[in-house]
């Protein structure tokens, strides 16, 4: 069981650290406070105050090619997240749909590069920004003209 949870451990820290580099990393920081609080791991302003200092860890990290302080910041969560399944096996269940939703890219979304350019003057009408559309209508439905 034990195993389980480390590697249950190492997948969220997995998880998190790769959200902290990301643009919902507020969202997945609330979350992983109100984990940590519930079980006994501080304070939430507290626990919230440590996982910004990691993120900007990680971020200076980044900026300088610092391969070992992005390990070192994973390997603090990974410890204190398997600490706390240790004390409380039952919060994996929790933290196996915390990682669900926190890993990226998620599994039913396709990743791509959007650019939109928008040409002939001024529009009076939609703009529509979609990877595919199959087809589109406006107005009158399709095989019917307006009055």
């Amino acid at each position: 069981m034990e195993a389980e949870l480390v590697a249950l451990a190492a997948a969220g820290a997995t998880a998190l650290v790769q959200q902290m580099a990301v643009d919902s990393w507020a969202q997945a920081r609330d979350r992983m406070v109100s984990f940590f609080s519930r079980r006994g791991g501080g304070e939430e302003d507290v626990i919230e105050g440590e996982l910004e200092i990691s993120r900007g860890e990680l971020a200076a990290a980044m900026e300088t090619s610092d391969e070992q302080t992005a390990l070192d910041v994973q390997a603090e969560w990974r410890t204190r997240l398997r600490r706390t399944l240790l004390a409380n096996p039952a919060a994996a269940s929790e933290l196996r749909l915390l990682i669900d939703d926190l890993v990226l890219p998620k599994r039913d979304q396709q990743v791509a590069d959007v650019h939109n350019t928008i040409s002939g003057g001024v529009q009076h009408g939609p703009v529509i920004q979609a990877g595919n559309v199959g087809s589109l209508s406006f107005g009158a439905p399709s095989g019917q003209t307006r009055a």
